[in-house]
């Protein structure tokens, strides 16, 4: 009874050390491995716009810490196992003829396709933490990727969870740079010059603006006639932002032209 009593007590204080390291080596290390992260980020991407920056510091910092914690986690588990029972060996458990190996070696094929997967993503950077994206059937901001899935919220508020696995086409809009796209349905009587130009005039005038010419790489302007009816005349007008900024700018650009084409007597059909 004695020696029961001194095992306990012996194992459970050296348990209770363990989970306290750990805990602070989960945090604390995750912490640091942050900073370092994002310190090499911005080393090696001075040239890049910030937005950029920022986006693929987000990333590498779930994809390090994740991985950090994973393996913290996994070592202190086994840790505190060998402590409380020092007789039992783990070693066959782990290997390729255990029954625990078998069953990994088929029910985590999934899971390891996800996370190779995942890491494929981060590395080639083909989207980034706050990037807009299409993945599969999914259409929204980037809220998180992990090593098994990436988190999507659509306009909607919906949030979307793609194992990683699953991705085959990858469409990110917001990569780099973005760009204002949008048609007016003018009327067939109306002088096209004129409303070429102040089209022209009202995009200028947008990006001359304190509060856009930061958000704005190349001024909205006309860029063809798309189509036209016996009614109507369809004109697409075309410009670069900065990442996630069409919508803002895009948004902008209607309501001044609305009222620069009331102003010079343009009609919409």
């Amino acid at each position: 009874m004695n020696s029961t009593y001194n095992w306990l007590e012996n194992s459970w204080v050296q348990v209770a050390f363990l989970v306290l390291g750990s805990l602070l080596i989960y945090y604390i290390g995750g912490k640091i491995l942050a900073l370092i992260t994002r310190h090499v980020v911005s080393g090696h991407l001075r040239r890049y716009p910030k937005k950029d920056v920022e986006k693929r510091q987000a990333t590498l910092v779930n994809l390090v810490t994740g991985i950090w914690r994973i393996l913290v986690a996994f070592t202190a588990i086994v840790t505190i196992f060998k402590v409380l029972f020092p007789a039992i060996d783990l070693a066959p458990l782990f290997t390729g003829a255990g029954i625990i190996g078998i069953a990994l070696a088929f029910g985590s094929q999934t899971l390891v396709k996800d996370f190779l997967t995942g890491v494929f993503i981060i590395t080639e950077n083909q989207y980034r933490v706050g990037d807009y994206v299409k993945i599969n059937d999914a259409d929204g901001k980037v809220e998180h990727i992990g090593t098994r899935s990436t988190v999507i919220r659509d306009d909607y508020g919906n949030v979307h969870y793609i194992p990683n696995g699953s991705i085959a086409h990858v469409i990110n809009k917001t990569m780099g740079y973005s760009k204002v796209y949008f048609t007016l349905s003018l009327d067939i009587s109306t002088d096209l010059d004129a409303a070429i130009s102040v089209i022209n005039q009202v995009g200028d005038k947008i990006a001359a603006k304190e509060k856009w010419n930061t958000k704005i790489l190349s001024a909205p302007q006309f860029s063809s006639i798309e189509a036209f009816t016996g009614k109507s005349v369809d004109v697409a007008i075309t410009g670069k932002t900065q990442p996630s900024d069409q919508w803002a700018v895009t948004a902008e650009m209607r309501k001044q032209l609305l009222r620069a084409f009331e102003d010079h007597d343009i009609k919409l059909a």
